[in-house]
């Protein structure tokens, strides 16, 4: 048989690659890319085109607009779910610039890598393994439920319970705004609740609603919901709701988060109940009281509502207040911080060793060393990172309040690196180096915890062919 003539190529371009070649087409080079690099990759694209738009799309505030400082300070604010603000949000912007932040604030609580899992889906696609899981997080906890389906779920969740938290709230505030002006605060609270941000379209934020136990229960429902974390929140659907019968029990994991989330509740509201009960809350009736100080607990978590004025409150206040901050939300969640389960495995981890128990453990199950090894490392380096930041500010000061008071630092760099929002009124006051020590703090707490779990996993999964010897240390 006559084979057909071929012309030599000499070029090369179209001979065929030899076996073995290790070089990857051009259009793949993207999937190289580290999980953890495509995750702080996304938030760092969204915060970018968040600043653009904040400078350059017309109509967005009452006067002047944002320098490139206090746009990169808000985008970044916003995206991080923070709600550490440098201009007053209700007054500086117009509806269609607050329409904007709360574009950017629920994306971020999202996650961009969830919605262009559900945009790819919706158009008949299908995202890559890793892009999927990454937008669910901790996806081996609930191997029942496939990936698709879970981050089908993720949506759901967060659209339903900010519709059910939009309507409840403008059924409350009709009677006080009107049922027109009651419509927008009414989904801007809501979604920026659940996604635990902290902005409010208030200028004193939640201050004018002491006196509303309805707003108050509301919101609190709104953000202890949003930081429970979607795999909990999945776990109880698929147990208590859909009763499906692969979800006998729940997860040690889920377990964990709802026990250590009650206890910070109940412990947080009955200590800020102590001591602010004769200061910030003794002019209030019983009833507001009571609301007042659970708010007070459920607001550190990461929330950034505050309905009073912190920068009057008592030192003890603002200690357990920025003890809750450093704690934050449940993993999966829009809420920050170093994770309830990082809290309750380093205390687990030191009542077995007071016990001379080989293993932490909890509710009849053991927890991996690895896992407790985790824990301690994000305690470490997230305390690490809040310290640096201290003296950093310390460092930098500020010419108008060279003697600002250490605890006020200490409170503004808790807030700003576990993404919570409150503050003791020093954020518009901050000179432009210190804004953007903010903006990175910012931007590390909400990516950094992932990241730096992400790659305690790696390197602690990766086991050597050799060890060096082993030499004791005293400690204690």
């Amino acid at each position: 048989m006559v084979q057909p003539h071929c012309p030599k190529d000499t070029t090369g371009k179209n001979s065929p690659k030899r076996l073995g070649s290790t070089s990857p087409p051009r259009w793949s080079q993207t999937r190289r890319l580290a999980p953890a690099e495509l995750f702080v990759g996304s938030f760092l694209a969204l915060i970018v085109a968040g600043t653009l738009a904040l400078k350059f799309i017309p109509g967005l505030y009452e006067n002047e607009g944002l320098g490139w400082t206090d746009a990169v300070f808000t985008s970044t604010s916003a995206v991080c779910v923070t709600g550490l603000i440098v201009v007053d949000t209700a007054t500086y912007f117009t509806p269609l610039g607050q329409a904007v932040v709360l574009v950017l604030i629920q994306l971020g609580g999202l996650g961009m890598l969830v919605l262009t899992s559900v945009i790819i889906g919706a158009l008949g696609g299908r995202p890559s393994l890793r892009t999927e899981s990454l937008a669910v997080g901790a996806r081996h906890l609930l191997p029942q439920v496939p990936t698709k389906r879970l981050i089908v779920d993720v949506v759901r969740f967060t659209f339903l319970f900010e519709a059910i938290g939009a309507f409840t709230l403008y059924l409350f505030w009709t009677p006080r705004m009107g049922w027109k002006e009651a419509i927008w605060p009414s989904i801007f609270h809501s979604v920026s609740a659940f996604c635990n941000a902290g902005f409010s379209t208030n200028s004193g934020s939640l201050i004018e609603y002491q006196d509303s136990p309805a707003t108050i229960v509301v919101i609190s429902v709104l953000i202890v919901a949003g930081g429970l974390g979607f795999i909990t929140m999945e776990e109880i659907h698929q147990r208590y709701i859909r009763r499906n019968p692969a979800f006998r029990r729940l997860s040690i994991h889920s377990k964990l988060v709802l026990a250590t989330t009650a206890f910070l509740l109940l412990s947080g509201w009955a200590l800020f109940a102590l001591f602010e009960w004769q200061g910030l809350l003794s002019k209030m009736p019983l009833v507001d009281k009571l609301t007042n100080s659970l708010f007070m607990s459920v607001t550190p978590r990461t929330a950034g509502f505050n309905t009073i004025d912190y920068g009057s409150a008592t030192d003890s206040t603002n200690f357990l207040t920025i003890i809750l901050m450093m704690i934050g939300g449940s993993p999966g969640s829009t809420a920050g911080g170093m994770k309830t389960t990082t809290f309750a495995l380093l205390g687990l981890l030191a009542w077995s060793r007071l016990r001379s128990h080989q293993t932490a453990s909890f509710a009849n199950r053991s927890i991996p060393s690895e896992t407790i090894q985790r824990a301690s490392g994000l305690f470490v380096i997230a305390t690490g990172i809040v310290v640096l930041g201290v003296f950093v500010l310390a460092f930098i000061g500020d010419s108008h309040r060279a003697t600002q008071a250490f605890l006020v630092r200490l409170f503004e760099t808790t807030s700003a690196f576990n993404t919570v929002g409150l503050s003791m009124g020093i954020t518009p006051q901050l000179s432009t180096p210190s804004r953007w020590i903010v903006i990175v703090l910012m931007f590390i707490g909400r990516t950094g915890p992932l990241s730096i779990a992400a790659a305690l996993i790696v390197r602690l999964s990766t086991r050597g062919r050799f060890r060096l010897a082993y030499e004791d240390v005293v400690v204690g």
